[in-house]
């Protein structure tokens, strides 16, 4: 694969990383903003009372393991010797972050029992 074409398969993770905090509020609707804008300081975790955001109540570890499960899916697709062309193997790493975001977030949302 073409050097320019591998450096590609970096803006995945960067995109992951860069808006992951936009991806847990759009799950939870728990407040946090951007990374530029404030991250957590406006998320419910800061309230006495209510529900309690799933990724930012348990700190670092659990948040830096939900996107550990993001990026491995994406850092795989990207360089696991494949057939797939090198377009496909791309929109599948993007892929991976709303899919298996979306199913981390639920699990740990489920357990916590967040919407009930």
């Amino acid at each position: 694969m073409h050097p320019l074409k591998r450096a590609g398969f970096l803006a995945p993770p960067l995109v992951s990383y860069a808006f992951i905090i936009n991806f847990c509020s759009l799950v939870y609707q728990c407040g946090c903003t951007s990374w530029w804008a404030g991250a957590a300081a406006h998320c419910n975790i800061h309230n006495a009372s209510g529900r309690h955001c799933p990724w930012c109540i348990h700190g670092a570890l659990v948040f830096n393991c939900v996107l550990a499960l993001i990026l491995i899916p994406q850092f795989v697709l990207a360089f696991w010797p494949s057939r797939l062309h090198w377009r496909g193997r791309l929109f599948a790493a993007f892929a991976a972050f709303p899919v298996v975001g979306f199913l981390a977030a639920v699990a740990l949302g489920l357990i916590d029992g967040y919407w009930s």
